[in-house]
């Protein structure tokens, strides 16, 4: 396999954020109670993660160790304000939905723990790579998980009806349900790894 695919693949497989990794815990738990809001928050987040990898690839060298971190927080709140005022104009019930749960994209662990470990030692490229790799295995992650609880509590998925109106277990939309779906899948995913 290609380095460059190896980058790529790692958010998908080795360093799944939510499923190996277990960072970024509050967005997916707070905000997966469907499928279409783990797919917007997962496609914020990587939208903020590509951007902010590519502007922190090209000044790393610029910017002082003493100030590294607080000036990574500078570039990737930009590209959170972008995200949340595009999502504002354009998706308003998607923004409404997500909530507070945007503007923490910036202190969201796996948004710096990137700019800091790939992308201030890596060019332009790499970087890209990187956070389109980390970006969607969490899109993918939360997408899973927030299907899963829709389908378990509501009957749908994706808002659309499977099972007849009557059925749903309030459980999984609720909060306790976000952490017992999540401990299944991550079961079921070390299970598939193993395999």
């Amino acid at each position: 396999m290609s380095s460059n695919l190896k980058i790529f693949t790692k958010g998908f497989f080795t360093e799944n954020a939510v499923f190996v990794l277990l960072l970024g815990m509050c967005p997916t738990l707070g905000v997966t109670s469907s499928a279409i809001n783990g797919l917007g928050m997962g496609l914020a987040t990587t939208f903020v993660l590509i951007m902010s990898n590519i502007v922190i690839s090209l000044i790393a060298a610029l910017i002082p160790d003493k100030v590294r971190i607080p000036s990574y927080i500078v570039v990737i709140a930009t590209f959170v304000t972008i995200v949340q005022l595009t999502m504002e104009a354009f998706v308003p019930s998607l923004f409404n939905a997500l909530g507070l749960f945007i503007p923490l994209i910036v202190v969201n662990c796996i948004v710096l723990g990137r700019a800091e470990a790939f992308a201030s030692k890596n060019g332009v490229f790499k970087s890209i790579l990187d956070g389109a790799g980390m970006g969607l295995g969490f899109t993918m992650a939360l997408t899973m998980l927030g299907a899963l609880r829709e389908f378990l509590g509501t009957g749908k998925m994706f808002n659309l009806p499977i099972f007849n109106e009557h059925y749903g277990m309030l459980l999984f939309i609720l909060a306790p349900g976000a952490f017992i779906a999540l401990g299944y899948l991550i079961a079921f995913i070390n299970h598939l790894r193993k395999v």
